[in-house]
């Protein structure tokens, strides 16, 4: 759509009156065939996709990427909710320990809404980020409810690479009772993400390493678990680190700040087991909106009624293993 030319322009999304400004903002220039995004598609892309988007966010402390002059400028992360944050828009209190703002306390946004996100996405915040904890009605943490497995390959290899590693780790968290959904980062990578009973972050960060472990034991050609770059070129890494209950994890559906609008796209076990170019697990804005049209949320299963991973879906961890060797 073409973006309108006023520098404001007022609003009302759900009852709520927002203020969007410099609509016509190109935030993902055009270039090699693409046409370029501009602030106004940013937006319109985050109001189509929020019945998928929020119910993965919700209750889940947000930090944003922010690009105010777009991906070829310069970004910076946003934890706490800034100055002139609506009051409607939640937010929730939490401790800060090791903050590099000096902070003892952090008021994190919760987007949780329509008007939330479409704000947000007028800030040109790209990217939304969340952990796999989340905070009840009164903003108590909770235990983490899922566990992921991000999957970051050393170049040459790519996304391909990852789905290989991917479908190895399917079948050794279903060998365990676990159910594992695929997601693509938006990016190089890749993530699965396991609902869980909730559960101290100690214990899933030790079930990933030992997860990332066992694989770079058994195949040592393609999986490396050690975080120390030198040692990734050609391999996969599987960085269970994010597990951290201060990690966070871009959210399924966000915009990656890419040269192109790529999406952290949910993919279907199949897509995984097909893909032999990066290609076929690269996903822009529109196409994500298609395939949701078409075939829904492939994470809604693991959304419960309760917002947190879906009751029926929930795994439990097994008893802590023994090291890899």
């Amino acid at each position: 759509m073409e973006a309108p030319r006023v520098s404001k322009v007022t609003v009302e999304v759900q009852g709520r009156r927002l203020v969007l400004s410099n609509l016509a903002k190109v935030l993902y220039p055009p270039g090699d065939g693409f046409d370029g995004l501009s602030k106004a598609e940013v937006v319109d892309y985050y109001t189509r996709i929020a019945p998928a988007l929020l119910p993965h966010v919700a209750g889940r402390p947000a930090t944003f990427t922010r690009w105010p002059d777009g991906v070829d400028g310069k970004a910076f992360f946003e934890k706490n909710a800034p100055v002139h944050t609506p009051d409607w828009v939640r937010r929730v209190r939490l401790p800060a320990p090791g903050s590099t703002m000096g902070r003892a306390t952090i008021d994190y946004v919760l987007v949780e809404d329509l008007p939330t996100l479409v704000w947000a996405a007028n800030l040109a915040a790209l990217e939304l980020h969340v952990p796999q904890w989340r905070v009840d009605a009164d903003g108590t943490v909770l235990d983490p409810d899922l566990l992921v497995l991000d999957l970051d390959p050393g170049p040459p290899a790519t996304v391909v690479e990852c789905c290989r590693v991917a479908l190895l780790l399917r079948d050794l968290l279903a060998a365990d009772g676990l159910d594992a959904y695929p997601k693509t980062s938006g990016s190089k990578g890749m993530q699965l993400l396991v609902p869980l009973e909730p559960t101290p972050d100690s214990r899933t960060s030790a079930y990933a390493k030992w997860l990332a472990a066992t694989l770079a034991r058994d195949h040592p050609d393609l999986v490396v678990a050690q975080m120390s770059k030198q040692v990734r070129p050609g391999k996969v890494f599987i960085d269970w680190s994010q597990n951290n209950a201060a990690k966070t994890t871009v959210a399924a559906y966000s915009l990656r700040a890419r040269p192109l609008p790529t999406v952290s796209t949910p993919v279907q076990w199949d897509e995984v087991a097909a893909c032999t170019d990066a290609v076929d697990l690269r996903f822009v804005a529109g196409e994500v909106l298609d395939r949701v049209a078409r075939g829904g949320d492939l994470l809604a299963g693991l959304v419960g009624a309760d917002g947190g991973a879906a009751s029926r879906a929930r795994g439990r961890l097994p008893d802590p293993p023994d090291p890899a060797e």
